[in-house]
């Protein structure tokens, strides 16, 4: 089977043709580093992780070039420095060394490139001046907007009305804005925020500018995939593509446009509010990364997933079968096994790649076994990361679940037993109104 991607922007799986297969070009958005990142921005770095280890074996890893960028100027970075009293240098620093270390713990490959916005200033400004020139964009009040109107097949990936499309963009109302769609390139800073001299003053790039500006900086004006989580479609891909198009006059941005669906905690959206909010580097510390790697690739990338406690322990306990089937077979990073090679290749199917781990696990299919799952990005490493504090997390965890299940089931009375246990054991437990949500020794 050729390799078959689903394209958003035509809303049909189709044979994926590189523009050039000696250079595979990819591009991702990556994190705005303000904070920790939370298990749903996890997802698109390993889905697509994934990818790009798919293309390397199917092109060679030479011929593929991998753009993940970090956004390095934001308000949230700004609101954040003033909030803690430091230099915006001093959060967005100390964010990025955390997220690498976080997703080097999933088994996540660097990209080719990693761009941040604070070094291609001079992109964005190139690109402004170019859909001004072209009559896409204009100048007020010491902004810069994209004209929407000027651009008559705006809207192309979305696929939204007007009406969805101005409560999507969340509309700012401004007496300089000529449209209400118009959305901001540039804008003002004053002395107390990071800005950059330009032909409209000193300021600032809106957050779409960037990874057109990124994009082609390092893969150029069109290129073959660009990713990202399904809530980014609008506005920010839409508008990567109206920028992009109208600056350098192609008729589209990238050939294929991929996105993953939503995550959900125990069948919530996740929340603060709610007590089901967790970071990458929360969970790292109850789980080890490869099992965080293997349930988030449980389900198909296009597919909602419902991030569970029972779903993590069942992750745990399949690669350990997987691994102690392998044994040290594929200690050394190999290939990708044939037959999990061709379910990859169809759109990304992890789920049936995972199947065919199943079927591989077995007497006389250990190399290729271990060896798959190397190619994978999983390291083998399945040891608890509360071992240090002498606790069977397999054993805690299995209890958990027990009690959860008590809880659906109304059995009160089994699930205080079930509580009084661990408590004995000096496990204190977090719930919130769906169960059991994380857990921590207290000794």
């Amino acid at each position: 089977m050729t390799l078959r991607l689903y394209n958003t922007l035509t809303r049909t799986k189709e044979e994926f043709t590189p523009l050039d297969p000696s250079n595979v070009r990819m591009y991702v958005c990556g994190p705005t580093v303000y904070d920790f990142a939370h298990i749903g921005n996890a997802r698109p770095v390993i889905v697509f992780d994934v990818l790009f280890r798919l293309l390397r074996q199917l092109y060679g890893k030479e011929h593929v070039t991998y753009v993940r960028n970090i956004t390095d100027v934001d308000d949230k970075i700004n609101a954040r420095a003033r909030e803690e009293g430091v230099s915006i240098r001093e959060v967005t620093e100390r964010t990025t060394r955390q997220f690498h270390a976080d997703i080097s713990a999933l088994g996540v490959l660097p990209p080719t490139v990693e761009p941040r916005a604070t070094e291609h200033i001079a992109e964005m400004v190139t690109i402004i001046e170019r859909l001004i020139a072209s009559g896409h964009a204009y100048a007020a009040d010491g902004h810069v907007l994209f004209d929407v109107p000027s651009m008559k097949d705006y809207g192309q990936l979305s696929r939204r009305s007007l009406d969805e499309m101005l409560a999507g963009a969340r509309v700012d109302v401004a007496p300089y804005k000529r449209g209400e769609m118009d959305f901001v390139l540039w804008k003002p800073s004053d002395d107390n925020t990071p800005g950059w001299e330009s032909p409209w003053g000193r300021g600032r790039p809106g957050w779409h500018i960037e990874c057109s500006a990124m994009s082609w900086k390092h893969l150029g004006e069109v290129f073959d995939i660009h990713g990202g989580g399904i809530d980014l479609v609008f506005p920010h891909h839409e508008n990567e593509i109206a920028q992009t198009r109208c600056a350098f006059g192609h008729g589209v941005m990238a050939n294929v446009w991929m996105h993953n669906g939503f995550l959900q905690v125990e069948g919530q959206k996740m929340s603060k509010s709610l007590g089901n909010f967790f970071t990458i580097n929360e969970l790292l510390a109850d789980w080890p990364g490869d099992v965080l790697r293997f349930n988030m690739l449980r389900t198909h990338y296009r597919q909602p997933i419902d991030w569970t406690l029972k779903s993590l322990e069942e992750s745990w306990r399949i690669l350990e079968g997987f691994f102690a089937t392998a044994g040290s077979a594929g200690a050394e990073q190999g290939t990708i096994g044939d037959s999990v090679l061709e379910a990859l290749k169809d759109d990304l199917n992890t789920p049936k790649a995972i199947a065919e781990l199943h079927a591989l696990d077995k007497p006389g299919h250990q190399k290729e076994l271990g060896e798959t799952l190397k190619a994978l990005g999983f390291t083998g490493n399945l040891a608890s990361p509360k071992a240090a504090a002498g606790v069977d997390a397999a054993a805690v965890n299995a209890l958990i679940t027990a009690r959860l299940e008590a809880r659906n089931a109304k059995n009160w009375a089994e699930s205080d037993r079930i509580r009084d246990a661990l408590a004995a054991m000096g496990i204190a437990i977090k719930d919130n109104k769906n169960g059991t949500t994380s857990w921590e020794v207290k000794r």
